[in-house]
This record gives C-alpha cells, structure tokens and sequence, in this order.
C-alpha cells in the first residue's frame, strides 16, 4: 500500500512538472549592439537612442590631407556639426543639427521596423528606416534667379538593414534615395539613388574598426562627384563614444556627403573627422523607476 502512495506520487509529480513546461510560452531573444552608435561612421546605422535618452553630437572634418604644410595637410580647414538626437522611445528616435557646410540645418526621424531576434520571433537581419529633411541657409549668390525657399530643401530617405553575425562581426546595407530641390549643375539629377555597404569589427571590448562605402548610380551626378569611402575606428569610454576615421567626404550629412562627395583616395583627397557622443539619461527605464 505504501509503495503504491508513493507511486502515485512520483507520478502525478512528473505529471505537473510536464504540465508546467507545456504551459511556458516561448520568448524571443533580442539581438544588441549591432554597432556602437547611430552612426557607422558618416552614414546611420540601424542603433537608436534608448527611450528618454538625450544624446549630444560633435562631429568635425578637417580639410584634405593634400593640401600641404601651409594649411597644416587640411588641419587649418574645417566642416563641423553640432547636433542633437532623442529617443522618444526604444523604436522611435529624432535628432536636430546645423552643419557650417553650405551653413545647413537638418532634422530627422529613425524607425526601428525589425529587430533581428531568435524564439518566438524568429528575424535575421534588423530595419529600420531614416529620413532626413536639409535646408541651406547661405546667402543667395544668384542675382538672377529668384530666391525660393523650397530651392534650399534636400531631403534624404534610406532602408537600413543590418545583421549582427557574432559578437565581433557586423554588416549592413542602406539602400539610399536623395532628392535636391535645386542642383548645382545641370549634369546632376535632383533624384539620385545610391547603395551604402558598412561593417563593423569588434577588436576588443571598447574599440572596434569600421568600413561604409556609398556607390551612387552612374549618371545621376557630375563626373567630378566620387563615391564615399570611409576607415575608421569606434573608441567607447563610459558615456562618450568617440569616432576617428579618414573619407574622402568633405560634407557630413546624406544630402552632402552621399552625392557630392570630390575626394579621391588616390590622389590624397583624404579627410580626418573624428564624431564624439555623449549621453544624458533624461528619463529612467521604468523598471529603474521608484
């Protein structure tokens, strides 16, 4: 009899225990840290601020480095902007900046549309997708043509899709359309297409090494216009995030540096930049939250 009881037990024991693990629902791992910063290097990448953090951008391109000592190799020349970025929430983020190039101000929106995930949710790659809206502020320079405001719009739009393949290891492609209300030369298009490549390579814990490369379709600028090329290094350090790296790109938003780009590496047309972020917690996650 007491065997029995004890049977009866051990099995309704073992019964409950698989009742259990069929009533646990499947969860979805979400992948992080795709790359170190909303930015690859010129170009966005697929990260956005946290909800309720406010992040303090400084970015700087020196001059190129062919112009010799009398201009310091491009050190005595500078592109700088100051902006702003806020994520409003963990999907959606939008920023604000003013360029001294062309003395441009710029605001934008990013959308994260897919996270790359395993479990319940099964994803490859994350999306998301960045548009972008310029205006220049120089003076008019063209006594004979009318001063509209919307000739100083530009715009950028792009589908950003990365896949993090390791922990050392991740790539991405931006597909990427530009729109110019009013071009510079009759031989540019006021539509351009373009496709940008990047990568990331996690050397260690706090630095890692970056390549983005933007190929603008033929015939849709001046022959005078290159493709962009960036090399550079991501160097992280509690709150900042500090970017160095070399481009051919004098200009440091889409609607610059994408189609108008006149470096050539070849000839020494190379620019030092460097990007420095901060981060400022404005509003606690709400499981910090008292």
């Amino acid at each position: 009899m007491l065997t029995f009881f004890v049977s009866s037990f051990r099995l309704t024991g073992q019964e409950d225990l698989m009742d259990l693990i069929g009533d646990t629902k499947p969860t979805t791992e979400y992948t992080y840290a795709t790359f170190k910063s909303t930015r690859i290097s010129l170009g966005q990448s697929v990260e956005n601020p946290p909800e309720g953090n406010l992040i303090f951008d400084v970015q700087h391109h020196f001059g190129p480095a062919n112009i010799g000592f009398n201009d310091f190799f491009g050190l005595d020349q500078a592109i700088t902007r100051l902006g702003l970025q806020y994520g409003i929430t963990n999907w959606l983020a939008v920023g604000i900046g003013r360029s001294t190039l062309e003395k441009t101000v710029n605001g934008w929106v990013k959308i994260k549309l897919l996270r790359q995930s395993t479990g319940e949710v099964n994803s490859p790659v994350s999306v998301s997708y960045f548009g972008d809206a310029a205006l220049s502020t120089l003076k008019w320079a063209d006594p004979v043509r009318t001063n509209y405001f919307s000739s100083r719009l530009s715009y950028a739009s792009q589908v950003l899709i990365a896949r993090k393949l390791s922990n050392a290891l991740s790539v991405q492609l931006s597909p990427t359309y530009i729109h110019r209300n009013l071009v510079e030369k009759t031989t540019d298009d006021n539509d351009v297409l373009a496709l940008g490549a990047g990568g990331r390579v996690k050397l260690n814990n706090r630095v890692s090494l970056n390549v983005e490369y933007y190929y603008v379709l033929s015939a849709q600028t001046a022959k005078d216009y290159n493709n962009s090329l960036t090399l550079g290094f991501d160097i992280e350090t509690g709150g900042h995030v500090f970017q160095l790296f070399f481009t051919n790109s004098q200009g440091i938003i889409e609607e610059h540096f994408i189609p108008k780009t006149t470096g050539k590496w070849l000839n020494g047309d190379i620019h030092f930049g460097f990007n420095i972020s901060r981060n400022f917690v404005l509003k606690k996650p709400k499981e910090f939250q008292d």
